[in-house]
């Protein structure tokens, strides 16, 4: 029998501990029991919430599928679980459902600079302020997240680096493509707009990223670093 199965949580070596597991070691490394113990907090005074879980999970087969029909008063029937937790398992087990039951969301591939200028112009073209974009990309060019980094003007000073980069590593993305408004209609890029370029260049480099293009967008039109050679 595992030494942990009668011990609180708590008392675990923290790398046994499913929290701390999943901070990290990530999601996957979890077993079902273990994300069912982070869901339902603790177990009883005998028995850990991971053992608890074990046991509930036994009774379903170790199939969710199975587990997912459980009632809430079905689930009240094992010593450990109140109504609280009855439903925090019901809940994440028909959040799943849900999540299985939509469509996988399509991001957009990008091509060249004008398939950036159209994704971008109805969020950029019209402000009257400055705001700096990043679009995230995976090994395909589709988008796969995009976020605004500054906003009211573009300097190394408004333009976090690690913020740029921070999301590049969470969300695996290998290449960037930066973007920003000039909302004065002007094209040309200043010398701003090419200094934290070659920022982010830089360091993009050091994290084995790519970045693709820079694009400056205005209401009807738009200008990128690419195809100017300037990148």
């Amino acid at each position: 029998m595992d030494t942990n199965e009668h011990l609180s949580i708590k008392s675990w070596s923290e790398a046994d501990r499913p929290r701390e597991k999943l901070m990290a070691k990530g999601k996957k490394t979890l077993t079902d029991a273990e994300l069912l113990a982070i869901m339902i907090g603790s177990g009883s005074r005998s028995e850990s919430a991971v053992s608890l879980c074990k046991r509930i999970l036994g009774q379903a087969e170790n199939n969710l599928n199975a587990l997912s029909r459980f009632t809430v008063a079905q689930l009240m029937q094992f010593k450990g679980i109140g109504e609280a937790k009855a439903i925090s398992i019901v809940a994440a087990l028909e959040l799943g459902r849900r999540q299985q039951s939509q469509e996988i969301p399509q991001y957009p591939k990008i091509t060249c600079s004008h398939d950036v200028f159209r994704y971008l112009q109805p969020l950029l073209g019209d402000l009257s302020h400055e705001e700096f974009w990043v679009l995230y990309l995976d090994n395909s060019n589709k988008v796969i997240f995009k976020k605004m980094i500054s906003s009211g003007g573009i300097t190394g000073a408004t333009v976090d680096l690690r913020l740029v980069f921070k999301e590049a590593l969470e969300k695996n993305a290998v290449s960037l493509i930066l973007s920003h408004n000039h909302p004065s209609g002007t094209l040309k890029p200043s010398s701003a707009d090419k200094e934290i370029t070659s920022f982010i260049q830089q360091g993009a480099k050091t994290l084995h990223l790519k970045v693709l293009d820079h694009i400056i967008v205005t209401e009807k039109t738009y200008f990128s670093f690419a195809d100017s050679n300037i990148l």
